[in-house]
């Protein structure tokens, strides 16, 4: 399983382990309120172990849909998304929408995948730096940064607030194939308008790290303990990524399954940021079935917080059993 280091190009201008192995607890940690009135978020962070290994997810923070049952799920009516929903306990039609990051203390040092928004961070966002030091670790101690793909949320954090480097000391990670497509200047112009802004936005949050970047195939050891897996579909790069010590396994989902009371409950259906769907549903059934199957420990990207549980088998479809239940 081997790495390739690539320099930067720019494009065109430029089984749940059993719980005796994984073991985990929550917190919430309060900063000091800006005001009486508006006191701000506390970051949210969730410790556990894998095996040995020490995990963290930290959320950078979450937002709110509207309305899920109009154009989020393509194909399936309103009435049937609501009742998805209703039957998951979650109120609609508003539904929230968490981005949690993973960090793993490795033998190699401190690694973490993905990295939230970062700079321009929407309301209600940008609290991963926070939160990882709510949950003791020092963003500036992390040597590796794995990428699972390049949408915006996932690695806007690259850059600070200010714009500079957020992980000026790490090495960068990357899918080959997530790599290669947004820097194709042909993708690029065959692109929806819509999607366009995505292909200059990894150049700009990439571009600081040129003699960083390493690219890498599904099935490579991406850190110490940590292996890429193939989840295409979401993206023509996605990867997931399984954190292994001993018999102690966990599967850290990406964007391969979100929000659980629709895409765990109906496998089938797929949400609208999905590039391409029917591989994207066809990678979905695999990993739940695993999931299922090998009692794995998942952790989502868009999961509710704490983010982490374990995934059942439940009528047509699955059901995420939160830590702690």
């Amino acid at each position: 399983m081997v790495s390739e280091r690539r320099s930067f190009i720019l494009a065109a201008t430029t089984a749940l382990a059993a719980p005796a192995l994984v073991r985990g607890a929550s917190a919430q940690q309060q900063q000091p309120a800006a005001s009486a009135a508006a006191p701000p978020a506390a970051p949210k962070f969730h410790k556990m172990t894998v095996g040995s290994l020490p995990v963290a997810i930290v959320q950078d923070g979450s937002n709110r849909r509207a309305d899920a049952t109009q154009g989020f799920v393509p194909g399936v009516s309103a009435e049937s998304v609501s009742a998805a929903l209703a039957a998951a306990g979650t109120p609609g039609p508003g539904l929230d929408n968490p981005y949690n990051q993973t960090a793993v203390q490795t033998r190699a040092g401190l690694v973490l995948l993905d990295t939230g928004f970062g700079q321009g961070a929407p309301p209600g966002t940008g609290q991963m730096p926070a939160a990882m030091r709510a949950a003791g670790y020092d963003p500036a101690a992390v040597r590796t940064v794995v990428i699972s793909h390049f949408h915006g949320d996932h690695v806007g954090g690259l850059l600070a607030p200010d714009g500079t480097p957020a992980f000026p000391n790490a090495a960068i990670k990357v899918p080959e194939a997530e790599w290669t497509f947004w820097n194709d200047t042909g993708e690029e112009a065959r692109a929806s308008e819509a999607r366009k802004p995505g292909f200059a936005n990894a150049r700009r949050r990439f571009a600081p790290y040129a003699d960083k970047v390493e690219r890498f195939r599904p099935g490579a050891e991406v850190a110490p303990g940590v292996t890429a897996l193939d989840t295409r579909g979401h993206s023509p790069g996605h990867v997931s990524f399984l954190i292994a010590d001993g018999a102690a396994q966990c599967l850290v989902i990406g964007d391969a399954i979100t929000t659980p009371a629709l895409f765990m409950a109906n496998p089938e259906w797929y949400p609208m940021f999905d590039m391409d769907p029917a591989q994207a549903v066809e990678t979905r059934k695999k990993l739940l079935e695993r999931a299922a199957t090998e009692r794995m420990t998942v952790v989502g990207y868009h999961f509710p917080f704490p983010a982490t549980g374990r995934v059942e088998k439940a009528g047509t479809g699955y059901r995420l059993v939160p830590s702690g239940a």
